[in-house]
């Protein structure tokens, strides 16, 4: 059964919906999305297991692209375009690809429909082993996780799910579902070898990123026929957040085609 997600709206215009990507919620989202509200009804979702979302214990990408339908289609949805990064770009993926008459555009940032190594399993296993006892402060989760995620900047991320309530902490995050799902949502899920998304589809990647690499592209050409590519100078995985007027220029141009064929 679908889980009712969490969603920030905001703004009027032909509907975009935005997923995040592995351990973020809609509001890593919120300049961008009150930037796209100018011009759009924006609905910034956070996935099951994430964010003010409803936990389960499974996650594999069809049922997660069958939540951000049924969630979309109970706020009075049917129609939309979907912006999607990293693991949220493969579950907008998959939601094209499962309900193309839903999607009327689909930008894919900085991932691509493969598989990829085990990247991310160090960090869950950082975080459920974190010693919350006594944590009052995310600057003393910072210190303890220190050794295990050494880059301050992804440590800071991560500790964004930290929550203090009750005279204590704990994560928002799901993480015995995420480290149970992960060589699921590593991977991308098998489609029937008729299966196509056809409608417009732009995948945007950082050039010092290595989530869409040449190698990639018949799989992407495959599976959605009218895919443009864009890359990003000087950014990485996070080009939203490394390079953010360049990121919406392409796709506010993109986007702007939607309204040209109304």
């Amino acid at each position: 059964m679908p889980l009712a997600l969490a969603a920030v709206e905001q703004g009027a215009g032909p509907a975009i919906a935005i997923l995040h990507g592995l351990f973020g919620s809609g509001r890593n989202w919120a300049s961008i999305a009150q930037r796209l509200a100018t011009h759009h009804r924006v609905i910034a979702l956070d996935l099951r297991n994430h964010g003010a979302s409803p936990w389960a214990a499974t996650m594999d990408y069809g049922e997660m692209a069958e939540d951000v339908r049924a969630s979309l289609s109970a706020r009075g949805y049917q129609r939309y375009a979907l912006l999607g990064h990293s693991v949220g770009g493969k579950v907008a993926m998959v939601a094209a690809l499962q309900r193309p008459e839903s999607v009327e555009q689909l930008i894919v940032a900085d991932i691509a429909p493969v598989s990829y190594p085990m990247r991310h399993l160090h960090e869950v296993e950082a975080m459920r082993r974190l010693d919350r006892t006594g944590i009052q402060r995310r600057s003393q989760a910072d210190a303890a996780l220190a050794l295990a995620v050494p880059q301050a900047a992804e440590r800071a991320f991560l500790l964004q799910n930290l929550i203090f309530d009750n005279g204590g902490a704990r994560w928002r995050l799901n993480l015995e579902a995420i480290e149970r799902g992960m060589s699921g949502l590593v991977a991308f899920p098998a489609m029937p070898a008729d299966r196509t998304y056809d409608g417009p589809t732009l995948f945007v990647a950082g050039s010092r990123s290595d989530y869409v690499q040449p190698s990639h592209e018949p799989a992407i050409r495959r599976l959605f026929p009218n895919a443009e590519i864009a890359r990003l100078d000087n950014a990485g995985h996070w080009l939203h957040a490394e390079q953010p007027a360049v990121f919406l220029a392409i796709i506010e141009r993109f986007l702007s085609r939607r309204s040209d064929r109304r």
